[in-house]
């Protein structure tokens, strides 16, 4: 999500939204920077019309809640090893999804 909002903040200065810019705004914040998913960002923007995405954003928006909670796991206990790994798989999952969302949110 950081991410994200380093490319919206570019775009509100006037920058161009390209890996070296977001990397920096990222460290600049403090942030630890994902190569990766900085170039899957900057590849997703680089054909999207921001203002008209921010513009579509609030009734995109609504749905917002609705999708992630059909989308929340109900909770299993576990052993601490299982639950780590699915930890970690939720996260990997959440990453891949936020990545395909952001195109269908600018595209």
């Amino acid at each position: 999500m950081e991410n994200i909002y380093a490319a919206m903040l570019l775009h509100k200065a006037g920058k161009e939204i390209n890996e070296e810019n977001v990397t920096n705004v990222l460290t600049a914040a403090g942030i630890t920077v994902d190569p990766v998913q900085v170039k899957a960002l900057v590849a997703s923007l680089s054909e999207v019309n921001i203002d008209e995405a921010i513009k579509a954003a609030p009734t995109m928006m609504a749905a917002a809640p609705v999708a992630q909670a059909a989308a929340a796991p109900v909770a299993e206990q576990k052993p601490k090893e299982e639950e780590k790994k699915k930890k970690v798989e939720e996260e990997k999952a959440k990453e891949e999804a936020a990545l395909e969302g952001l195109g269908a949110l600018f595209g």
